[in-house]
Order: C-alpha cells, then sequence, then structure tokens
C-alpha cells in the first residue's frame, strides 16, 4: 500500500475513532456531576488514546507500560462499541418521542431523575456484556465435522485435520492463551494442522518478546503443520511473520501447494491483502493448480472466505478460511452475513466442501460475544458417499 493510500486509510480510520469517542464522551456529561466533569474529561480522554499510544510506543520501547496501554485500549474498544451502541438506541428514542410522544409520565415528570437511572442501566449492560465476552474468550471449544470426499487417496482411507484459524498472537494473546490451544490441538492427535492465517496478529516483535516461538513449535502431527498469510501477516510485515513462522517448524504456503503421501494435496492461497499492501496480485486459483493431478483429493486454505464459487468452479474438494471472527462483537455478525456468503460456518456447494471458522484467538479487545472461539476437527472419508455434515461439538 502507498504511502498516501496508507495516510488516507489511517486519517478515516481515526477520524471515526476520533468522532465516535466524542460523541460517547460528550453524552457522559449529561449524567456526570459538575465537580467530577474535569476528571471524566481527562480520564476519558487518556482511555481513548491509550491504544494508538501503546501500539506506538511497543515499536520504540517496548515494556510493562506499552503492555498495560495496548491492554487498557483494548477492552475500551469493547467498551466504547457497547456504550456507542446503548447510546445510539437512547437518542433514536428520544428523537422518536420528539415527533410521537410516548415516553410514561415517570420519565418525563423527573427528567433528571430517569437521566441518572438510564446511566446506571447502561453502565451495568455495558460492564456485564464486556465482562462476559472476556470470560468467553477462555473457553475454546472443538467442533467436530466428518465429510465424504468422493475420490481415492492412494492407500489412505480417511484423514484427520485439526484446523485453528486466527490466533492473533502478540500482545494480548501470549505465552497462556498458545499453550491452551497448543494443548487443545495436539490432544486431537491429528493427522495434520493447517492454519489458515492471521497467526500472527500486528508486530512479530510482539510475538519475539513473549518468546511464543517455543511453544508454537511443540504443535505436532503426523504430516506436519501447515499455514497461509492472513491480512494480519500483511499489517504487521509479511516477511517478518513468515521468517518467524518457518523457523518454528510450520510450512508457510504462499502460491504453492503441496503433495502429501503422494495421496492429497494442500493448496495455500496467498492473502488478498498482498495487493492492497504490497501491490503484488496474487495467482488465479485455476494457474495454481494446473499441474496437479486431478484425481487426487484437494485442500485449500484461504484466509478470507470471498469468491466462495472459485473453489466450487475449480474443482476443489475442502476449502478452510477465517477472518470473518463472525464479527466477534454481537450483534457485528448479523453484518458478517450480509458481507459473506459463509460468514460462518460449515456449507457444501456442488462437491465442494467449506468451513469458515470464527477463530480461535481475536484481534482488538480479548473479548468475543458473538460466538465462541473454536477450533476445529474434520474427519475426511475419501471415496465414501456425498452426505450431509456429521457434526457434533465437543
Amino acid at each position: 500500500m502507498k504511502l498516501s493510500q496508507q495516510l488516507i486509510f489511517f486519517g478515516i480510520v481515526f477520524t471515526i475513532y476520533g468522532l465516535i469517542n466524542f460523541y460517547i464522551i460528550r453524552r457522559g456529561l449529561s449524567a456526570i456531576s459538575p465537580s467530577y466533569k474535569t476528571v471524566y474529561i481527562f480520564t476519558s480522554v487518556i482511555i481513548v488514546l491509550s491504544y494508538i499510544a501503546g501500539r506506538i510506543l511497543e515499536r520504540f520501547y517496548y515494556s510493562f507500560f506499552s503492555d498495560i496501554l495496548i491492554w487498557v485500549g483494548s477492552f475500551w474498544i469493547a467498551f466504547m462499541f457497547y456504550f456507542f451502541l446503548c447510546i445510539i438506541i437512547i437518542d433514536f428514542a428520544r428523537l422518536l418521542n420528539y415527533f410521537i410522544p410516548f415516553f410514561p409520565p415517570i420519565i418525563t415528570h423527573n427528567y433528571e431523575k430517569a437521566k441518572r437511572v438510564t446511566s446506571i442501566v447502561v453502565y451495568i449492560l455495558v460492564m456485564v456484556s464486556v465482562v462476559g465476552g472476556y470470560i468467553n474468550t477462555k473457553g475454546i471449544v472443538t467442533k467436530s465435522y466428518t465429510m465424504h470426499i468422493k475420490k481415492k487417496a492412494g492407500n489412505i482411507k480417511y484423514l484427520t485435520i485439526a484446523m485453528a484459524s486466527d490466533l492473533h498472537l502478540g500482545t494480548i494473546l501470549g505465552k497462556s492463551f498458545l499453550e491452551k490451544v497448543k494443548n487443545q490441538i495436539n490432544g486431537l492427535h491429528a493427522d495434520i494442522i493447517l492454519l489458515p492465517g492471521d497467526i500472527v496478529d500486528e508486530d512479530v516483535r510482539a510475538v519475539y518478546r513473549k518468546d511464543l516461538g517455543d511453544t508454537l513449535g511443540l504443535l505436532k502431527s503426523k504430516y506436519g503443520v501447515y499455514a497461509v498469510t492472513g491480512n494480519h501477516e500483511y499489517i504487521g510485515g509479511v516477511e517478518q511473520a513468515v521468517t518467524f513462522l518457518t523457523k518454528y517448524g510450520i510450512k508457510v504456503l504462499r502460491d504453492t501447494t503441496v503433495k502429501i503421501d503422494n495421496s492429497f494435496y494442500i493448496i495455500g492461497r496467498e492473502d488478498r491483502s498482498s495487493r492492497q499492501i504490497n501491490g503484488k496480485q496474487r495467482k488465479d486459483l485455476k494457474d495454481l493448480i494446473k499441474d496437479l493431478d486431478p484425481s487426487l483429493p484437494t485442500i485449500m486454505m484461504d484466509h478470507q472466505p470471498f469468491a466462495l464459487h472459485e473453489a466450487e468452479d475449480n474443482a476443489i474438494d475442502v476449502q478452510l478460511s477465517g477472518h470473518t471472527h463472525n464479527g466477534q462483537l454481537w450483534p457485528l455478525n448479523h453484518i458478517i452475513n450480509k458481507i459473506y456468503e459463509l460468514g460462518w460456518g460449515y456449507m457444501i456447494k456442488g462437491l465442494t466442501h467449506y468451513y469458515v471458522s470464527c477463530g480461535v484467538g481475536g484481534w482488538g479487545p480479548p473479548v468475543r460475544t458473538g460466538s465462541r472461539p473454536e477450533i476445529i476437527y474434520i474427519k475426511l472419508k475419501f471415496d465414501g458417499p456425498q452426505s450431509a455434515v456429521n457434526k457434533k461439538n465437543k
């Protein structure tokens, strides 16, 4: 991405972020006692700027202080979202009441008291949502699927896959999180481990500083660990991220294919961000697979689940994606379902099986209210009849 494009992009992001926070702080002032307004404004500004300040500081001077700023700022993103949502609903009701009065006398006859009570209710609702969402991130679930592939895979009758997308390793999701993910994946004893992008959150230096490589290198399976790039590998520096992953035994497929045990193929597509950030167009899928044996099963990783028809059109047997987080914060999952043909879950189109994971980690706030973090265990049965999915949550 050119410098001018980066400036425009971040300018738009910071402007929206600033306006939303101004709106929240301004509306919050109406519920604050005059004697506390200065403290309220000062504290609010520090919290609002903490995430940006922490990210900038960690690039030049990584310390416990930069970690604190990022943690505070990350949680604030979740608080900001739900405060904004609540205030929008309240202000819409006030606007509607202005034209079509429907507020009961208990509100209109004692407006100041109603305002204070409403503020307390909003604070409680937001606090419960954020704290509950934080607790939810700790409960990683394993979901199991069986998929029937109408091809032979040499002498292999079935293949088990452990899939974990969107780890977002870095300042927020560190050693304890990765240990839990590693233990849960290794406990599945899958034949192969697939990581469809966004393994590193943003700056790979945070991953090195937290010494996460050794833990990542303990992921074990019969056929090894394969990954593809995601948009966050590109945001933080794709070459550095790939070097880190490769150092610890993860084979990163960048518009490349690999035949395993002369029985099946793993196809790894470069992330779509390569064009926007590096100015390099990724290969067309038909060119990527043109030399493959069409009689063997193909399993493709593509981080962002756009243009799902391409996999079907090119007779790909399985496509695994992530990226969407299923919105991460409810009710953004409803928007995700409008943007993507498949925003989360399992689908069959023709003879192609698709799974889009909501991810095991998350970006920004360590809060998840739209779904639970997940690791996917897939059993591929070869040369069996095409059938509906057999799903069992563990």
